[in-house]
């Protein structure tokens, strides 16, 4: 996940996130709360900035967290909070942030203890693709205006009882469009889960499905080329007529027969 945090930001951020990872807590509800906190410094500037004031003692800065949020998280939750208070940051928002990025870590490793990360990569990817195929639901869940109590009821709707707890909540923290649009924010989530297993991953879109050894020895290739193991999200798409369409960040690897095509446009247009 791109967090956007540098420099002091993204040391304290190491240490919360090595909170995370030793905690011996429920991390499904050490995650649901650590996105409830986010919400909670998102509306409350005055906390934030308490919470990230250089010239407020550490011990200090964390009996404020403790006092506000102490009676309404688990001893876990807390934990994480108090080392958030305790690190320094380059603003209230970074804080924030951050504390949202810890709930996300909280929740990728309650999947990885159950064992379910292969299907949260699998169906969150398969969620932002049904919705982006409905306009209206799309529209609606990136809709910063829509009250988000409102926006995870919808979700649940649609996915509750349907996917992995891990991805309801990722799916719902990412309709709160805290850092951006819904698409970005769960495809930094997708990178993120991913990227916990040391993967990247690719979006191939094909003219037919790819056979399970095709997508073998393509995953193969790319990881090859790549230097880490690549995790394959297809797309059927005939549109691009035959081969190959791979993305991988911001690569873009366009063996199509319509992109030829489009290529061989451009050059006698050009």
């Amino acid at each position: 996940m791109s967090t956007g945090l540098r420099g002091v930001s993204a040391a304290s951020l190491a240490v919360v996130l090595e909170v995370v990872k030793n905690s011996d807590g429920d991390l499904a509800a050490v995650g649901d709360e650590l996105f409830s906190v986010a919400a909670a410094m998102d509306h409350t500037p005055a906390v934030r900035r308490i919470l990230t004031d250089p010239s407020t003692e550490a011990d200090a800065r964390a009996g404020v967290a403790a006092s506000i949020f102490g009676d309404k998280v688990s001893a876990a939750t807390l934990a994480v909070v108090d080392a958030a208070a305790r690190g320094r940051w380059t603003g209230g928002r970074a804080l924030a942030d951050a504390i949202e990025i810890a709930g996300l870590a909280a929740h990728v490793a309650a999947a990885d203890r159950a064992g379910s990360l292969d299907r949260v990569e699998t169906e969150l990817f398969e969620a932002q693709r049904l919705i982006d195929g409905e306009r209206e639901l799309r529209a609606t869940v990136s809709d910063r205006t829509i009250p988000t109590d409102r926006k995870a009821v919808l979700v649940d709707t649609i996915f509750d009882g349907k996917v992995a707890p891990a991805t309801l909540a990722l799916l719902r923290q990412a309709s709160a469009c805290r850092t951006g649009s819904f698409d970005g924010v769960l495809e930094d989530f997708a990178d993120e889960v991913a990227a916990r297993r040391n993967r990247t991953l690719a979006e191939v879109r094909s003219a037919v499905a790819l056979s399970e050894a095709e997508s073998e020895r393509l995953a193969a290739v790319l990881s090859a080329r790549y230097g880490r193991t690549v995790h394959l999200n297809t797309i059927v798409d005939p549109a691009i007529i035959g081969g190959l369409k791979v993305s991988i960040g911001d690569d873009i690897i366009d063996g199509t027969i319509s992109g030829r095509l489009e290529d061989a446009r451009r050059h006698i247009a050009g």
